[in-house]
C-alpha cells in the first residue's frame, strides 16, 4: 500500500507525530479518483527536522522524503509543525 510506503519513508525524518491519511473516497467523481482508493493523502506529520525551515522548505523536505511515490498519487495535503 501507498501509504505504508509514506509513512516507512517519511519514519527516516524522525516523526514525533505522523498521520498518512487516505482521503481518497470523500474525492469521489472529482479528477484523479481510481477506484479502490490511494489517489489523494493528507500528511500530518511533526518532527525536529523541520526545526527553522520555513513552510516551503518543509514541504520540499517531504516531498523528496517520499520521492518516486509522489508522481504516484494525484494529491497530497501536508500539514507539517515542527516539534
Amino acid at each position: 500500500m501507498i501509504a505504508d510506503k509514506m509513512a516507512e519513508r517519511l519514519a527516516g525524518l524522525k516523526p514525533t507525530q505522523l498521520e498518512v491519511i487516505d482521503e481518497s473516497e470523500s474525492h469521489r467523481g472529482h479528477s484523479g479518483f481510481r477506484e479502490g482508493g490511494e489517489s489523494h493523502f493528507r500528511i500530518r506529520m511533526a518532527s525536529p527536522a523541520f526545526s527553522g525551515l520555513t513552510r516551503l522548505q518543509r514541504h520540499r523536505l517531504v516531498h523528496a522524503t517520499l520521492g518516486d511515490i509522489v508522481p504516484q498519487i494525484h494529491a497530497l495535503a501536508l500539514e507539517l509543525t515542527e516539534s
